[in-house]
């Protein structure tokens, strides 16, 4: 009996793994696993770095919001003489108004309100109804200002005004609106243009136009 427990099969060497192995192969499983985070977190770190570099230049750029430039560029009186002004008739003041709009989106507006001065009195208005200007594009009108003719006979300065032949006046416009791209840039403008004109009375002509455009946000 003692022979045959002496010959008895030991177990095979492959199924015994000592506990220092075992603690090693985690320790090496574990750093795998940090690498792969590590490097995930890079990758989505970078791609959220090149949208935001993308975003800004696409701001400063493409959607960077400019201020749309009002002009005007002609003024022409109807029917303004001594003749006209005495019999009561109203004097036509047409403004050739310009709106450019540089932004790759519509430049949406609402009234354009058109006031026209004598000797710092208004004399006329005209207004006209909300538009919009084209992403890129130059968007023209005209502005018909019907001047009441009583209100200037009541101005002192008028008489000699008509003598000298020359007689000043001076335009407010004032268009407010706004550029909006994609529903997130948005921007509120108020442009505002101030003319002073002043016109023979004999040919209607203009002898001398001066304006000076504001922009206000």
């Amino acid at each position: 009996m003692a022979a045959r427990e002496q010959v008895k099969p030991l177990a095979p060497a492959a199924y015994w793994i000592s506990s220092d192995g075992g603690e090693a192969m985690s320790v090496q499983i574990h750093k795998l696993r940090q690498r792969k985070y590590i490097k995930c977190c890079g990758c989505i770190t970078a791609l959220l770095l090149i949208l935001v570099v993308i975003v800004l230049i696409l701001m400063f750029t493409v959607f960077h919001i400019k201020n749309p430039d009002i002009k005007m560029n002609a003024i022409n009186f109807q029917r303004l003489g001594l003749q006209t002004l005495t019999s009561g008739e109203n004097v036509t003041v047409v403004a050739d108004v310009s709106i450019k709009n540089p932004n790759v989106a519509t430049f949406r507006f609402s009234n354009i309100t058109t006031t026209v001065y004598y000797d710092s009195v208004v004399v006329g208005e005209a207004r006209l109804p909300p538009g919009r200007a084209k992403a890129r594009r130059t968007l023209r009108m005209n502005v018909t200002v019907d001047i009441v003719t009583a209100q200037i006979l009541a101005i002192p300065s008028l008489p000699s005004d008509l003598r000298s032949g020359a007689l000043s006046m001076r335009s407010y416009t004032k268009i407010g609106g706004r550029v909006k791209i994609l529903n997130i840039f948005k921007k509120y403008v108020v442009v505002e243009l101030n003319c002073t004109v002043t016109v023979n009375t004999t040919s209607q002509a203009i002898k001398d136009q001066k304006c000076n455009p504001r922009v206000s946000l």
